[in-house]
């Protein structure tokens, strides 16, 4: 499912009585809590997919997603670690790189945010052509992912996409 949302789901935004909102979402998922969350700066790093796969990997391992006991466990870990790539590269490609990538878990869902200064809103191509080259992230993310979206930064410079997928059973 593809969405754009002025917040994460479950939040209705910011209290218009309360201090002024903060540029990120806050740190919730769908299904509860947060359990953990870990955060890779990007901004200026050379070789970003890479490094924020090696940090979502060892998050995994952290969680004990990681090594996996069973072929669905390492599905869902292999998952995971597309669409970190796909989020990423998309920051890359169409929003002069990455700020800042946060992994947060609880025990039914694991979101991935990815933080760039673009002003683009990213979307599957449609209609998706399986056999040309490029432009496939956004359909990987909408296909792998239970849920996914993009939060504006409330200045207006830059947006959060967000990703969440159903943790391993």
């Amino acid at each position: 499912m593809s969405t754009t949302r002025p917040y994460p789901p479950g939040d209705r935004g910011p209290d218009p009585d309360g201090p002024a909102a903060s540029a990120s979402p806050p740190a919730t998922t769908t299904a509860g809590p947060i359990r953990q969350i870990r955060r890779l700066h990007l901004i200026g790093a050379s070789g970003a997919v890479p490094r924020a796969r090696d940090f979502t990997r060892q998050a995994l391992r952290d969680w004990g997603w990681l090594p996996a006991a069973t072929a669905d466990q390492r599905a869902a870990a292999e998952d995971v670690l597309l669409v970190v790539s796909e989020l990423v590269t998309n920051a890359c490609l169409h929003a002069d790189g990455p700020e800042e990538l946060r992994v947060s878990c609880n025990a039914k869902v694991l979101r991935l945010e990815v933080v760039d200064l673009g002003t683009g809103t990213p979307a599957p191509r449609t209609p998706h052509r399986a056999g040309r080259p490029g432009g496939h992230g956004m359909f990987i993310v909408q296909r792998l992912c239970l849920d996914w979206g993009v939060v504006r930064n409330v200045d207006g410079s830059g947006k959060t996409v967000w990703a969440e997928l159903a943790a391993p059973g």
